[in-house]
């Protein structure tokens, strides 16, 4: 599993014309799967307590030392299977990584699950939708998260 982690003051997704969420102050998490991985054998909740704590938030000395539960942000989770393209070779992304459509979904679910299970504020974007996706990037603040 990959995900960019974005801190962001706004977010929107808009998919077939039509607005599907929107948040406020908080995180937008583009996340992808690697064909390894199964809802089985990957830790949702666990990946899900570290998006939640990870402390790239100000506190009031202006160092990044809050979670995302600390400031009572809102959070957008969006299936993003381009982040497990291989660019090795050629000028044409390779998808032979990533997890199939059908094990994507299942793994997309558990992870959404596992993080609404334990925190309120969370949007989604629409699994193998075309979507467009809107943020107004705070800092900007930006990270990448992998699971092994």
């Amino acid at each position: 599993m990959k995900a960019v982690i974005q801190r962001v003051r706004s977010a929107s997704v808009t998919a077939a014309g039509r607005e599907v969420a929107r948040i406020g102050s908080g995180l937008v998490a583009l996340v992808g799967f690697s064909a390894q991985e199964t809802p089985a054998t990957t830790d949702m909740p666990r990946i899900a307590r570290r998006i939640l704590t990870l402390r790239i938030f100000d506190d009031d000395a202006g160092r990044l030392n809050q979670s995302l539960e600390e400031v009572q942000g809102e959070l957008l989770v969006i299936p993003q299977i381009t982040l497990m393209a291989s660019l090795t070779n050629g000028t044409r992304p390779s998808f032979h990584t990533a997890a199939s459509p059908k094990e994507a979904k299942a793994l997309y679910e558990a992870l959404v699950s596992a993080i609404k299970a334990v925190y309120p504020h969370v949007s989604i974007g629409i699994f193998q939708a075309e979507m467009v996706v809107a943020l107004e990037n705070d800092g900007p603040v930006t990270f990448v998260l992998e699971n092994p």
